[in-house]
């Protein structure tokens, strides 16, 4: 059963208070909002959304907003993962799929088995972050191919100084790394492995996996041996507990910021993140005023503490920063404007 957490009002949480309040696993919004602007023809219905945990946040609030102006509409949010909920999405069992990697070529043969045709968005902008042990002092940046070192299957690498000879004469170098990282149903784990170790799926066998990511912040907070990868919204919500390493890409070290996310300079851990769309369902009015509701451009009651002077964000744009990820280029809304009324123009 789908639970209800809006309970009458707009949250207006963050990444990490808002999966607190929904125990980290679901977000059932209601559709019982106080307010609901209807218009003339008042949209009523139930779209239901699953897929990635990560994007669960901006899903939500994506669809709180929509709910908040549409209250007969009942959008219940939930975050199984990404590889779960393709599972789901390409069986017919869900309208939207949030989904923090592309979609895979097994699950593309999936949606087709079941005549699922679907629509590709980019939603939003993420940057895993790789965090250490804030006494760890030493590491301030990492190269690729150390990461790559690190953490691909049948490494060798046991100790700090293992990664980095000169590391081996530190306090504490010659002790044991402790590695922290999401597991393999993540879409975080499937991009992490993909850009740093050349596929997906491929890691070292001895890490702490976790489902989520709060985990793993706890993991490298606990330990000062420690080392781990997550969003790079924990990170920033948890900067007292942590130290933020910067990934030199043949670029001298970047470190994941809301600049250098939305310009691309952080590479190769800067990763677009997506909606994708039943095309079918796209001939219910609700499910069509959703799916635009996300590239229309923000009304006048939203959060404006997150838009810089003069700049004019769409909802997607909007969610994405509030829930503390990053918004996507203005040349992609448009991009994707195009893409849905395309098909649309095909189911009507």
């Amino acid at each position: 059963m789908d639970s209800d957490t809006t309970d009458g009002v707009r949250s207006g949480l963050g990444r990490r208070a808002y999966l607190t309040a929904v125990g980290g696993a679901v977000a059932g919004l209601s559709g019982c909002l106080v307010r609901g602007e209807e218009g003339e023809r008042k949209l009523d219905g139930r779209i239901v959304v699953d897929g990635s945990n990560t994007l669960l946040p901006h899903g939500a609030a994506v669809a709180e907003e929509f709910q908040w102006r549409n209250n007969r509409v009942r959008i219940p949010v939930r975050g199984s993962g990404t590889g779960a909920g393709f599972q789901r999405f390409c069986a017919g069992d869900t309208d939207v799929q949030n989904a923090s990697r592309a979609i895979l070529d097994d699950e593309v043969a999936l949606c087709g088995s079941n005549g699922v045709d679907f629509l590709e968005l980019e939603a939003a902008l993420d940057g895993i972050a790789v965090w250490v042990h804030p006494e760890n002092h030493w590491c301030e940046t990492l190269t690729v191919a150390e990461l790559n070192r690190l953490w691909r299957s049948g490494s060798d690498v046991e100790t700090w100084g293992d990664l980095r000879e000169e590391w081996a004469d530190e306090p504490w170098g010659d002790e044991e790394i402790a590695l922290y990282g999401r597991d393999s149903a993540s879409g975080t784990f499937d991009y992490f492995t993909q850009a740093i170790n050349g596929e997906y799926g491929n890691i070292r066998s001895d890490y702490s996996a976790s489902a989520d990511t709060n985990v793993i912040v706890r993991g490298v907070r606990g330990n000062r041996h420690a080392i781990g990868f997550g969003g790079a919204g924990y990170y920033y919500e948890n900067e007292d507990d942590l130290k933020l390493v910067a990934v030199d890409d043949d670029n001298g070290g970047v470190r994941p910021t809301r600049e250098t996310i939305e310009s691309g300079e952080y590479t190769p851990l800067s990763r677009p993140m997506f909606v994708y769309l039943s095309i079918p369902e796209l001939r219910r009015r609700e499910f069509r005023a959703y799916a635009k509701f996300f590239f229309e451009e923000i009304d006048d009651d939203a959060d404006r503490s997150i838009v810089d002077p003069g700049e004019t964000l769409t909802w997607t744009q909007w969610a994405a920063r509030k829930v503390g990820f990053y918004a996507i280029p203005d040349e992609t809304v448009e991009a994707s404007r195009a893409k849905l009324d395309d098909a649309i123009a095909r189911v009507e």
